[in-house]
């Protein structure tokens, strides 16, 4: 399979973005090249409703600069979007006529509720979670959809986002009191007719695109999160008023300073999280899901994979996606590896009741040890820690990830306190005690295919007093080195499970038992 590399290009209201996805020789997918320039299109419409000739000619410029881009990244495909500035704009033809002639790109005019469906597939094939409301406030526009059992159910695409409001309601990138009522109002007035976004209360509000991500780095600044990722990060609405208010009374000279928010975004982040707020007051939501996936990741979607674009499990597609991309791990010592953890946990499990999610974390951490070995053989455990800490792992929290980290890279409990204590304030104790005893049950799996040969096939498990006797079923070749290996952790084992584990040879093959 050869490389192959597909560029996306969304004209938003705001600013205009490529992102080139890649796939490897592998058949991973990634993201191999991006690029944004703020555009302001919105703001930039005259009276008539007309995109200026200087507007056009800046946008050009940038879809060149683009189109420059994507060749230089050898993509073997180009899909251009724009959706509410262009959408609006009266001379909306001439517009796509002059790109065409002088890119030759071809844009598609996206409706708004074919913007909801794009975003709603980008978040949806990014988080694990089954009912919300999903909120995406472009410069120009903004989209509202409801989403049960993973699928939309109603949408509303309302005619302003954060550009326009600021234009029409805020002063010298500032809002007053007043100018916020108004824009509330504004906002609240346009929902008057859609009865359906108070019938669901309860839920998530899942939000995507610049204005909500933009909110959720300055959340973590302020509060100094150690975690380096805003994608599913949760934040309660009173911290959000809080944010917003704090936010509304600086001058935009010192808003420009506020950690976390991109100086391009200072005037219009305010009027944003205004849309946001009335919006999670009409849903009656109980938080805000911050998704860092969104349109763009859509359109990949949904053009790489057209007929099948929707994951049906997010956590799977995204570990053997990090898993090809990182090849150099050996793929049948894993598969054996993550295997015999599973089969170890489900009968340890009966005696050390640990809470549901914890299998997760162990079938993902036990897939994901050894991919540390792209960096360096020698020290993979740790170059596997930081991996898992920094790539893309859709569907678990940033808790689990964590911990997954943690116990991909266990060697001893001290070790594991070096490599979690920058994230210690996400942990408490009891999950502590779940990374030690899942990292040592994984280092037990390690050691039991120690000359990475496959050699157990069944293995049958058995307590007999305080001995956990693991009695391989007609093995494959000798054991000896796994034997050793596993003497060696067995001290270590026991205070962490009560049980010493033996590699039993005396009963190579016995009548199947477990615990």
């Amino acid at each position: 399979m050869t490389e192959q590399r597909i560029g996306i290009i969304d004209i938003g209201s705001n600013s205009v973005r490529l992102v080139v996805y890649e796939r490897t020789a592998n058949g991973a997918h990634r993201v191999a090249d991006s690029s944004k320039r703020p555009a302001r299109l919105s703001e930039r419409l005259d009276e008539d409703g007309r995109l200026s000739k200087t507007a056009l000619d800046d946008l050009i410029d940038t879809l060149r600069h683009f189109s420059m881009i994507c060749t230089h990244n050898h993509t073997s495909q180009i899909r251009a979007v724009a959706t509410a500035a262009i959408r609006n704009a009266e001379n909306r033809s001439e517009i796509l006529e002059r790109i065409k002639a002088d890119t030759g790109l071809i844009i598609e005019l996206l409706s708004g509720e074919e913007e909801a469906s794009y975003g709603f597939l980008g978040m949806i094939n990014s988080l694990h979670i089954r009912d919300g409301f999903l909120i995406d406030i472009g410069g120009g526009s903004t989209e509202l959809s409801l989403f049960r059992n993973r699928a939309l159910v109603r949408t509303v695409s309302l005619p302003f986002g954060c550009v326009s409001l600021n234009k029409r309601f805020g002063s010298k990138g500032l809002l007053q009191d007043d100018e916020l009522k108004a824009l509330e109002a504004h906002v609240t007035e346009a929902l008057r007719h859609e009865t359906w976004i108070g019938e669901a209360p309860g839920l998530p509000l899942v939000g995507v695109g610049g204005t909500v991500r933009a909110l959720g780095k300055m959340h973590q600044a302020a509060h100094k999160y150690p975690f380096p990722q805003t994608h599913n990060y949760p934040i309660t609405g009173e911290d959000t008023d809080e944010l917003f208010n704090q936010m509304r009374k600086l001058p935009l000279d010192k808003r420009r300073k506020l950690p976390g928010l991109s100086k391009d975004r200072a005037d219009v982040v305010v009027p944003g999280v205004a849309i946001l707020r009335v919006l999670f007051q009409a849903t009656r939501a109980a938080y805000y899901r911050i998704c860092g996936a969104g349109l763009r990741d859509g359109l990949f979607h949904a053009t790489r994979f057209p007929n099948h674009p929707k994951l049906d499990d997010v956590l799977a597609y995204s570990l053997t996606n990090l898993s090809a991309l990182h090849p150099e791990a050996p793929k049948y010592n894993v598969m054996q590896v993550n295997r015999l953890s599973l089969e170890l946990y489900d009968a340890l499990n009966f005696v050390h009741q640990l809470p549901p999610q914890t299998r997760v974390v162990l079938d993902t951490a036990s897939q994901l040890f050894r991919i540390g070995a792209s960096i360096d053989y020698y020290e993979y455990a740790r170059h596997s820690f930081y991996l898992i800490i920094n790539s893309h792992l859709n569907g678990l929290s940033h808790r689990e990830i964590i911990m997954t980290a943690a116990v991909a890279s266990y060697k001893s409990k001290n070790r594991t306190r070096q490599h979690i204590s920058e994230y210690r304030e996400l942990l408490n104790e009891s999950d502590l005690d779940v990374i030690y005893k899942l990292g040592a049950l994984l280092q037990l799996s390690a050691a039991l295919d120690r000359t990475e040969t496959q050699a157990i096939g069944q293995l049958n498990t058995q307590k007999s007093g305080s001995q956990l006797l693991l009695r391989p079923v007609h093995p494959r070749g000798s054991l000896a080195v796994e034997c050793r290996e596993v003497e060696e952790l067995a001290a270590e084992f026991k205070k962490l499970w009560g049980v010493f584990p033996v590699l039993d040879y005396s009963a190579m093959h016995g009548p199947s038992t477990t615990i």
